[in-house]
C-alpha cells in the first residue's frame, strides 16, 4: 500500500476495558460508537493491544485474521462475536521493513489474529469491518522507551491514510474491580487518571516514561505494565511526525468502580 492520503491518519489511545465491552451500556461504548464519525476513514488500521507481547515486535500477516477469544468465564454470545476484516500481508511486510530499518528487529505472523484489544473497539468504531486490519505486538519485558522508539518508526505511516490505534487501558488494576455493582472510583484511581491527563497534554515523554515514579498512585493504577505500554507506541507516532500535535483527552469514565476507560487523540481536530 503506498497510495498517499489526502491527510495525516490521527493516532489513538483507546481504554478497551472489558472483553464485555460490545455489549456493556456503559458510557465508554457509546463513545466508541460514535467515534469514527469523527476520524477521516483509514485505508488500513494498524492496532497496538495489551494482549500481545512478544520477544520481538510481531505483526499479524495474514489476508484474513482470525477473531482471538483470549478470555474465559464470560457470556456465550460473547464467544459468538466475529470481526471479519481484511488484513494485508504487503502492508505486515513493509511495516517490518520500516523497524528493520530503524535498527529495531521485527517478525511477521502469518498465523495470529486480532485479540479483543483489537477487535472489542474496532467493531464499535468500524461495524462494516472492510478496513484492512493488521495488530503488532508489544515488546515482552519493553521499556516506556522501547514502545517509544517502535511508535517513531511507524510514524510516516500516518501520511498513507493507516490509523495507528493503540489499545490498552488508561487505568488497570483487575484486583480492584467491582465486576458486580457501580461503585465510585477510588481515590486512587482518579488521581492517575487526572495525572496521566496531565501529563500527555504537557508532551514531556521523559515525564511519562518514568510514571511509576512520578505518579504515587502508579503502582495501583497499573501493578503489571501491558495496559499503559500501547500509549508510549503512540506518544512515539506523535511525535515522530513535523507537527508534533499535542495528544488531548477525548473521553473520560470509568467502568466496574476503578477501570479506568480514558481516551487520547493526536492530530485529532
Amino acid at each position: 500500500m503506498t497510495q498517499q492520503a489526502d491527510q495525516m491518519m490521527p493516532v489513538l489511545f483507546l481504554s478497551h476495558g472489558s472483553p464485555t465491552m460490545p455489549f456493556d451500556n456503559v458510557p465508554a461504548r457509546d463513545f466508541l460508537m460514535r467515534l469514527g464519525s469523527r476520524l477521516p476513514r483509514p485505508q488500513a488500521i494498524l492496532c497496538v493491544s495489551a494482549h500481545w507481547e512478544a520477544a520481538l515486535p510481531s505483526i499479524t500477516a495474514s489476508r484474513a485474521p482470525a477473531t482471538i477469544h483470549d478470555f474465559h468465564g464470560f457470556p456465550d454470545a460473547l464467544y459468538d462475536l466475529q470481526y471479519d476484516v481484511p488484513g494485508d500481508p504487503e502492508l505486515a511486510a513493509r511495516i517490518a521493513a520500516m523497524l528493520e530499518a530503524g535498527g529495531i528487529n521485527a517478525l511477521q505472523n502469518s498465523e495470529r489474529g486480532l485479540d479483543h484489544g483489537a477487535w472489542s473497539p474496532l467493531m464499535l468504531i468500524y461495524p462494516q469491518s472492510d478496513i484492512p486490519v493488521l495488530q503488532l505486538s508489544l515488546i515482552q519485558r519493553g521499556s516506556p522507551l522501547d514502545h517509544i522508539a517502535v511508535g517513531r518508526l511507524l510514524a510516516s505511516l500516518r501520511r498513507e491514510g493507516i490509523l495507528l490505534v493503540a489499545s490498552g487501558g488508561a487505568v488497570h488494576n483487575l484486583r480492584a474491580v467491582e465486576w458486580n455493582g457501580r461503585a465510585a472510583p477510588p481515590d486512587w484511581a482518579q488521581d492517575f487518571d487526572c495525572w496521566l491527563q496531565a501529563a500527555i497534554a504537557s508532551g514531556d515523554l521523559g515525564v511519562l516514561a518514568d510514571y511509576r515514579r512520578q505518579s504515587a498512585a502508579a503502582p495501583l493504577a497499573h501493578p503489571t505494565e501491558e495496559h499503559l505500554m500501547p500509549v508510549f507506541v503512540a506518544l512515539g507516532a506523535a511525535a515522530g511526525t513535523a507537527d508534533k500535535a499535542p495528544g488531548r483527552q477525548i473521553h473520560a469514565s470509568f467502568t466496574f468502580g476503578s477501570l479506568g476507560m480514558a481516551a487520547y487523540a493526536w492530530g485529532l481536530d
